[in-house]
């Protein structure tokens, strides 16, 4: 029997608003490349990063059309509306690449895509959060709460590497990805405060834990990569200026508590896979396990650069190579699926 045209897409129906993170991991390990001194590496991240980005929203943009019902299904749920938050940090580092390349326009435009996209999520994410969480428990907390947070960061990155080109606008545009830096370390001190309450207060199981876990690692690296931008930006504002200390200080609090959640998350990773004998296999969520690392390594990189103090940018050399590792890893579980023909999973409904 010859099945329909609806049944041979179930994939698409099924295709994870997250995979966007495949766009981020790939994008930031070719930025950090750049960094070290890799050119032909982050090139050919860069293209592979481009391929990437084109092909998730034109097949988002598909299924928008050929399942509406079931994109709806994923605006409306508190754990998984905030997965589209991957959509607005993949472009913003799409964004930072075509800066890296000359095209400046390009990247402009992906700032104002990146900025639209994020305020129509941030206020519909909250009003499902509020509205339609029948879980009165702190277990609704979802690790994909953060990644709003690293949505938010990342329109600081961009933002301070195209206000030089915005000519008398720049100083708007300083203003703005300052109040959004803010907004973001409001944002994480929130939902990072629930997300350790429930991992060390309640009951966690394997199944519960999920390389989600990691997006906890990741807002706080972007968030000291986010805070390094402003601090090396020319200011032209004496209210921003005035910052400065501020934004040293916190940034380095954000890169210590990245660095200190790194091992913690290893010994999860340790106790679900070598303890607990959950089988390790392929799954979407695992690209929010890859960025952080490439996002930890930028950061590093950065502050280092900032700080003037080499020991960070040597960290940035060993992370970047570990992020590519997992990267190699992952794309390899990736291929294996497409290969093998599989659909396309959900992601991870745990933590």
């Amino acid at each position: 029997m010859t099945s329909s045209p609806t049944t041979r897409l179930r994939w698409l129906e099924g295709l994870f608003p997250g995979y966007f993170a495949l766009v981020m991991a790939t994008g930031i390990i070719s930025i950090a490349f750049d960094r070290i001194g890799q050119p032909q590496l982050s090139d050919i991240l860069f293209g592979v990063t481009l391929i990437a980005w084109i092909s998730l929203i034109v097949l988002s943009c598909w299924r928008v059309i050929q399942f509406p019902h079931a994109v709806r299904v994923d605006l409306l749920s508190p754990r998984r509306v905030f997965a589209f938050f991957t959509l607005v940090a993949a472009t913003s580092i799409v964004g930072l690449l075509l800066s890296q390349h000359g095209q400046l326009q390009l990247a402009l435009a992906c700032w104002i895509l990146a900025f639209l996209v994020w305020s129509l999520l941030l206020y519909l994410s909250f009003s499902v959060m509020t509205f339609l969480t029948h879980e009165h428990s702190v277990d609704v907390v979802h690790g994909n709460w953060l990644t709003s947070i690293v949505g938010t960061q990342s329109l600081v990155l961009l933002g301070a590497l195209i206000a030089p080109q915005l000519g008398e606008y720049a100083n708007y545009m300083m203003v703005e990805i300052h109040m959004l830096w803010g907004l973001g370390l409001i944002f994480y001190g929130i939902f990072v405060t629930l997300f350790c309450y429930r991992i060390f207060f309640r009951n966690l199981k394997p199944e519960d834990t999920s390389p989600v876990f990691w997006v906890i690692m990741g807002a706080a690296a972007i968030g000291a990569n986010a805070g390094t931008s402003l601090i090396t930006s020319d200011l032209h504002v004496p209210f921003l200026a005035a910052l400065r200390p501020f934004v040293d200080g916190v940034a380095l609090l954000l890169w210590a508590w990245a660095t200190w959640w790194i091992p913690m998350l290893v010994i999860f990773g340790v106790w679900k896979h070598g303890v607990r004998r959950f089988p390790l296999r392929y799954d979407p969520v695992l690209w929010s396990m890859v960025f952080p690392l490439g996002m930890y390594a930028v950061a590093s990189f950065r502050l280092g650069l900032a700080a003037d103090f080499p020991p960070l940018q040597w960290i940035s050399r060993v992370m970047v190579w570990v992020a590519f590792a997992t990267w190699c890893l992952t794309m390899a579980g990736l291929l294996h699926r497409l290969i093998a023909g599989t659909v396309t999973p959900r992601g991870d409904q745990k933590a």
